[in-house]
């Protein structure tokens, strides 16, 4: 299967991305301390097309990250029902992870792809209330990934939407590490809870076993839960995996739209996934109980921008 490669040739960085799964990037190393470190975990074969688009590197997640209840919702008086994949009946991660994007553009430090629902999966079109364009534009500089993110309204409706990526970090970033020992780092005060992997529609405070705002080893660590109460820093979030024995840090700042952040650790798997969404788990339904969940939606003809970075680099004392 093709690939793209981003090279950063002056500082040594590269990043390989797979338009046919998702234009996901699954591999991004960066030298620090003298060594090249992989940040991103993949699949042995994930390069071949071969893997679930959703257990590897960077997914993308739209129109919806995570699960929609049973698959069901309605919108605008008219009811729906998606595809159902999750062990629990629900419906998963949206329609774009696992689809061919179109590349617009790609050079030694940038690529672009687009992915709009009529073309590129009109089997799914009517699965979802409006078409859409989404178009994400990967910039590779020094030890930073950065992603620019349109979200488009392509259709004749208004579009509901919510963003998410399910990054597989690694953990440990040295081959003297161990995984145990690494820190996550997410400023979160409060967490959604959560029945079979659903929101019940409450957030509480969250309890000390769950509170990684100073930063928690994985040896201490089951997750799969949904932060919410980020703290912003100067119009961002900031969240981190460290590893202190091979000194290398793995930094995720994203867009203060990105709310909402689900952690995972998959299990028997040397990585850890810190997930960026503009919404919980189940919004579409959760937003028409009259709870606040980030759901949003684009009127037709309206665009919206956002970003997320990773920055790889030397522990900072």
């Amino acid at each position: 299967m093709t690939e793209l490669t981003l090279h950063d040739q002056h500082y040594g960085s590269r990043a390989r991305i797979l338009p046919g799964v998702g234009f996901n990037c699954f591999s991004l190393q960066v030298p620090v301390n003298g060594e090249l470190v992989e940040a991103l975990g993949a699949e042995a074969g994930f390069e071949g097309g071969a893997k679930r688009g959703t257990r590897s590197g960077i997914p993308w997640l739209f129109p919806f990250p995570n699960r929609i209840e049973k698959g069901q919702y309605s919108w605008k008086g008219k009811d729906y029902q998606l595809p159902v994949s999750d062990a629990f009946g629900n419906a998963i991660h949206g329609f774009v992870m696992d689809r061919p994007w179109r590349v617009v553009v790609a050079d030694n430090q940038t690529a672009i792809a687009e992915f709009q629902l009529s073309l590129d999966a009109p089997d799914r079109l009517a699965l979802w209330p409006s078409d859409f364009l989404l178009e994400v534009r990967y910039t590779l500089r020094k030890g930073c990934l950065r992603a620019d993110i349109r979200i488009a309204n392509a259709g004749d409706q208004p579009l509901p939407w919510g963003l998410g990526t399910h990054p597989y970090f690694k953990a440990p970033l040295g081959g003297q590490s161990e995984q145990g020992q690494c820190l996550v780092q997410v400023p979160s005060a409060s967490i959604w809870e959560l029945h079979d992997c659903l929101p019940t529609g409450r957030s509480v405070p969250v309890e000390p076993a769950k509170d990684l705002r100073q930063g928690a080893a994985l040896q201490d660590l089951t997750l799969d839960d949904v932060l919410t109460g980020l703290e912003d820093t100067g119009g961002s979030i900031v969240t981190s995996l460290l590893d202190p024995a091979a000194g290398v840090s793995v930094t995720q700042v994203t867009d203060r739209i990105f709310r909402e952040c689900v952690v995972f650790t998959p299990p028997g798997r040397p990585c850890v996934c810190i997930e960026p969404y503009t919404c919980v788990t189940n919004a579409i339904n959760l937003e028409q109980q009259g709870i606040d969940a980030g759901w949003r939606v684009l009127p037709v003809g309206g665009e919206i921008r956002t970003w997320i970075e990773i920055h790889v680099g030397p522990i900072l004392a």
